[in-house]
């Protein structure tokens, strides 16, 4: 029965060949055309070739890999770091991957695009849409969604481009609620809300005005009032950067016990304002910025500042790093502290570096029993991280 099938396939396949053969005018064997030979043979030298007539189409039709690849921008970074620290006698050391993010911008229209970011070592961070009024200008630009905010002169920037392991200066990450102030809570600085941002005079001047929940991310607002910032930047020359400031607003205690620092109970809602004024100097030789800091917790009031940067050494990629910061998170009862950084850090491919950095504070603020605890103290510390980004 098989051998049967197999016969009469054979047979049909036999038959349908010469058939095209015949139609053709030719033998079957020469039946292998190229495109111009196939259009002289079948069609009247006048017309057309099919390939001829889809070509100007094909032209015109949008690639639409390439529209996706011109409209979607993917970004990520990761820092793993070795932390070895001696406080009070005890030595500590550990592996950390600090972070982990990745970022999607998506252009939408010229004027209309959309934002994601993600950190896998902690929660998802942004989430907003931008709208600008002028096409191809920077005057107006508004922004809805979940965002870093305007306050201090660090908050905005990327842990990818500043010196210090640690990242921002202590009194940036106690007043722009980054994890020290846990009567606000740890919001990474952003906060979902409404903006207003642009520049002008050729980008020689530039702001930032804010409307925000005043809460930690991913979360519904605990109060009715909402919290106000507003950034002003000035850029005379090229390379400077001056920079003021300000957020007025009020927060509620996150803790369910009167925090330790400011002395405000569980709870309780209390006025919340920030200022700081500062700025960056950038040249071929030597980068810095820094800035001085005040915050008002109820009738607790905080202030401090830093100077931060780093200096080429003559070897292509290798810089030092160095670092001063002061703040006193309460100045009525001196809960100050001291803060110096030095190290190494070697750029071995764009944003991707290996840095290395001693660390001394004179006191902390850390979980203890209460889980806002200042502790006075020396404390040292060493930090190795290799950062990898791109873009």
């Amino acid at each position: 029965m098989l051998n049967k099938k197999i016969t009469l396939l054979a047979l049909c396949a036999f038959t349908m060949q010469n058939l095209f053969a015949l139609n053709n005018g030719s033998d079957a064997d020469e039946n292998t055309f190229t495109p111009a030979e196939e259009t002289s043979y079948h069609q009247d030298p006048q017309s057309k070739s099919m390939k001829e007539v889809l070509n100007p189409v094909m032209e015109k039709a949008p690639d639409w890999t390439k529209d996706v690849a011109d409209r979607i921008k993917l970004h990520g970074y990761a820092q793993g770091a070795y932390i070895y620290n001696n406080a009070n006698g005890e030595n500590r050391n550990s592996f950390d991957m600090k972070r982990v993010i990745f970022w999607v911008d998506a252009r939408i229209t010229p004027r209309w695009s959309f934002s994601f970011m993600h950190d896998f070592m902690s929660v998802v961070q942004e989430y907003y849409t931008d709208f600008s009024f002028f096409k191809n200008k920077k005057y107006l630009t508004v922004r809805f969604g979940q965002f870093k905010h305007a306050s201090t002169y660090e908050n905005p920037l990327s842990p990818t481009g500043l010196e210090t392991i640690d990242v921002y200066s202590e009194g940036v990450v106690y007043l722009a609620g980054c994890g020290s102030d846990r009567m606000f809570g740890t919001s990474y600085g952003r906060e979902m809300g409404l903006a207003l941002y642009g520049e002008a005079a050729k980008g020689k001047f530039a702001y930032n005005f804010q409307v925000l929940n005043g809460c930690i991310i991913n979360k519904f607002d605990n109060n009715n009032q909402k919290d106000m910032v507003l950034r002003l930047e000035y850029r005379p020359v090229k390379g400077l950067n001056i920079v003021a400031t300000g957020r007025v607003g009020r927060g509620q205690n996150m803790l369910n016990f009167e925090s330790p620092i400011t002395g405000i109970g569980a709870g309780e809602r209390y006025v919340r304002n920030r200022y700081s004024f500062g700025g960056a100097y950038d040249c071929k030789w030597i980068r810095l910025h820094g800035e001085y800091l005040e915050g008002k917790d109820g009738p607790t009031s905080s202030r401090g500042g830093y100077l931060t940067g780093s200096v080429p050494l003559g070897l292509k990629g290798f810089e030092s790093v160095f670092s001063y910061d002061y703040f006193n998170y309460n100045v009525s009862r001196g809960y100050d502290q001291h803060k110096a950084v030095v190290g190494l850090q070697y750029w071995f491919f764009k944003k991707c570096r290996v840095q290395a950095q001693y660390i001394y504070k004179s006191a902390v603020i850390n979980g203890g029993l209460t889980g806002c605890e200042y502790v006075r103290g020396d404390n040292h510390g060493v930090q190795v991280q290799l950062q990898v980004r791109f873009n």
